[in-house]
C-alpha cells in the first residue's frame, strides 16, 4: 500500500495494487474508487481530504509528483 498526498490541489490516493487498467467508480463527489480487472479495490481517490479525515494521523505521507490516470 502506497499513500500520496498533494497539498497544493489537496488530493489523496491510497494505492492498493499494481493494476494496469482499472475501472472508476465515485462514490461521490470528493471520493473515487479504481477497481480492477478482478472487481478489487486497486485504488481510492479523495478530493478535498483535509474536509474528509484528519491528515495528520495518515502524516508523513509520500510527497511525490505524479500523474494520476483514471
Amino acid at each position: 500500500m502506497r499513500i500520496s498526498y498533494d497539498p497544493k490541489y489537496d488530493i489523496l490516493y491510497i494505492k492498493f495494487g499494481d493494476a494496469e487498467k482499472v475501472l472508476c467508480k465515485d462514490i461521490d463527489e470528493d471520493i473515487t474508487m479504481d477497481i480492477d480487472a478482478q472487481g478489487r479495490l486497486a485504488g481510492l481517490e479523495v478530493l478535498s481530504a483535509s474536509k474528509h479525515m484528519d491528515l495528520s494521523s495518515l502524516l508523513p505521507v509520500e510527497m511525490k509528483k505524479e500523474v494520476l490516470i483514471r
